[in-house]
């Protein structure tokens, strides 16, 4: 065991959307868990940054133990999971700490400044490695790919710095020069365009065509009439690919957490702002509809939240845990729903949603689908039935969509196969 010295306390600072920093308050671990406290003067300008858990006031507020790794929910989303803890606990160990000797104060001190959303938090833990040079996105791709199926063991600081997001996946967040998109940085940079960008394995569920498949979906939700992120797609360079690494396309999307002047936007997922765990059936779209419509005061946010439930319904998308539906807060306070995101064709195993529709996990009943529809406060079944079909319009053209981006005629045939299935099961909503 090495003499590593767990974190005790961290000052938290929130970026604005003009890229100045405010302070925030204080995280202290005592020994019982993670307490947090506001300081007065944000109190005093500023707004909740967790308006359903988590007091507004001086108190110092305990964590729950349960489900976000001993922090509040509002923390916790600054962390990563899967992919980026997979990163972390590499390079802890790299220093010769073991992954049982490290809490998750010391894993936001290892994230900094460089996570997802506008909170950041010091003291960075002081041997963490930064640099500013460029990589070679096809390089980074490259380890990260071998990183995830398991044929390497060292982890490049470009690669470790850049895998602050969630989920499972390879994947990273960088900094794009348009005037010239194979050469990144993962470190923020005066003219560098933020992205998260998708890399892709034979080990996942669509193989290389993952970023393809989902750049098709990310069309159809916008033909739906859902907001999605701006994206684009990355051709790796063949000469450095490798018997293993036979990516075809990667998925890069436009990180909505930055504004066009380099600052930030507050962003909460939903199982921070309610306490739930993402990795479990915690919630139902009716919960997600209701919280949107507090969140947002706006009874449009709840329809918006009902459209991309049907969506992903019939797209077969039943990995929509409540880590994949978050939300954007301005300087002013007002909060929105952020762009649909990993929304793709995901189906589960059990053949049942993660986030189930007034009860059901999948083939909702009629009177289930109205009830959500009800309290999304649309004025009658048939806008909500207008919504559907829309959704259905949209879904059509997948083929035509799939065979533009040239996703393999296997892959596209199996995915029409699954759709028509889930239409046949569904079609009872119209």
């Amino acid at each position: 065991m090495s003499t590593f010295s767990p974190i005790k306390k961290l000052d938290v600072f929130r970026h604005l959307s003009d890229a100045s920093e405010i302070f925030v308050g204080q995280l202290a671990q005592g020994s019982q868990g993670v307490y947090f406290q506001y300081s007065d003067d944000y109190l005093a300008r500023y707004h909740n940054l967790s308006p359903f858990t988590l007091a507004f006031n001086s108190s110092l507020i305990e964590a729950p133990k349960y489900p976000h790794m001993g922090l509040h929910g509002l923390f916790s989303d600054s962390l990563p999971d899967g992919w980026g803890l997979l990163l972390m606990d590499r390079i802890f160990r790299q220093q010769d700490i073991q992954p049982l000797q490290i809490t998750a104060m010391d894993r936001l001190a290892y994230v900094g400044d460089t996570g997802i959303g506008a909170l950041s938090y010091r003291p960075v833990i002081s041997w963490k490695q930064t640099e500013k040079a460029r990589i070679d996105l096809s390089e980074l791709g490259k380890q990260a790919t071998q990183l995830f199926d398991g044929d390497a063991d060292l982890v490049l600081t470009a690669l470790a710095n850049a895998g602050s997001s969630g989920g499972a996946r390879p994947k990273a967040l960088i900094y794009i020069d348009p005037r010239s998109k194979h050469k990144v940085s993962t470190l923020a940079q005066e003219g560098l365009e933020p992205w998260l960008i998708k890399f892709t394995s034979e080990n996942l569920l669509l193989g290389h065509d993952e970023g393809l498949c989902e750049a098709a979906y990310l069309n159809m939700a916008k033909m739906a009439g859902i907001k999605v992120p701006e994206w684009q797609l990355f051709t790796p360079n063949k000469e450095k690919a490798s018997k293993q690494n036979r990516a075809r396309a990667w998925l890069a999307m436009k990180r909505f957490d930055c504004s066009p002047s380099g600052g930030r936007y507050h962003s909460q997922s939903l199982c921070a702002l309610l306490d739930a765990d993402f990795r479990q059936p915690s919630l139902d779209y009716e919960d997600n509809i209701k919280a949107s419509q507090l969140l947002c005061n706006s009874p449009a946010a709840g329809q918006q939240q009902f459209t991309r439930a049907v969506f992903n319904l019939f797209a077969s998308n039943q990995d929509d845990h409540t880590k994949n539906w978050s939300f954007l807060m301005d300087d002013s306070g007002q909060w929105q729903p952020s762009p649909f995101y990993d929304v793709t064709f995901s189906p589960n195993p059990y053949h049942q949603h993660m986030m189930s529709y007034a009860g059901y996990g999948s083939q909702p009943a009629l009177k289930a689908m109205q009830k959500l529809a009800a309290q999304a406060n649309f004025s009658n079944w048939k806008k909500a039935q207008d919504e559907i079909i829309k959704v259905l319009d949209a879904l059509s053209h997948w083929e035509e969509i799939a065979t533009e981006l040239d996703v393999k005629p296997a892959i596209i045939k199996m995915i029409s196969k699954q759709l028509d299935k889930v239409y046949q099961q569904n079609k009872g909503l119209l």
